[in-house]
């Protein structure tokens, strides 16, 4: 038959090789956070061309759409110029004193209104970099403070377990000593 040093020991074995296990599997589970964290670190490089990339392409589509537009217009008013000089002209030289109008002003008018559009758009897309930037950076941010209070959370959880422990300990030592002092009211044979 068992003893109770027998049974101590096995329940001490059984601890030790829960615990151990325990530790194995936590271990590993720290294993694979680490290679899926140095997967994804090595995947940055990749996210960061990507974005310039993004960034770079719109510019160049802005550019490439501003000249298109401008290139179009050329085109425009210069069909349309051969119809406006005879009448500019005419109404020129009717109203002299009144209105002075000429296709190279309205041209040069429109150059300017399609130039600021160009830099509307260069501007708007430098806006939505910054915005992308700042975003990055909050989020860098709350990444940090969720590092950490899980820190801080962990942290929390050993103390609760370490009082815990005490207290269970506090308990089954009292419990004990209480056991010894009693006397006991069964009958001994």
């Amino acid at each position: 038959m068992a003893t109770r040093k027998d049974a101590k020991e096995e329940l001490t074995t059984t601890q030790r090789e829960q615990q151990q296990a325990v530790n194995k599997a936590l271990d590993e589970t720290k294993d694979v956070i680490n290679v899926s964290t140095r997967e994804s670190a090595r995947e940055i490089p990749q996210y960061t061309q990507r974005l310039g990339d993004i960034q770079e392409q719109t510019i160049k589509t802005t550019r490439e759409i501003a000249d298109n537009c401008i290139e179009s217009q050329k085109e425009i008013i210069s069909i349309y110029q051969s119809v406006w000089t005879p009448f500019v002209e005419n109404a020129n030289s009717r109203f002299v004193d009144y209105l002075w109008v000429s296709p190279k002003g309205l041209a040069e008018t429109y150059g300017t209104v399609v130039s600021s559009f160009a830099d509307n758009v260069i501007t708007a897309t430098r806006l939505a970099n910054n915005a992308v930037a700042a975003n990055m950076e909050l989020f860098s941010t709350a990444l940090q403070q969720t590092k950490d209070n899980s820190k801080e959370f962990s942290r929390l959880g050993v103390n609760a377990a370490k009082v815990f422990h005490e207290a269970s300990n506090d308990v089954v030592t009292i419990g004990f000593s209480a056991a010894k002092t009693v006397p006991s009211s069964r009958p001994t044979r």
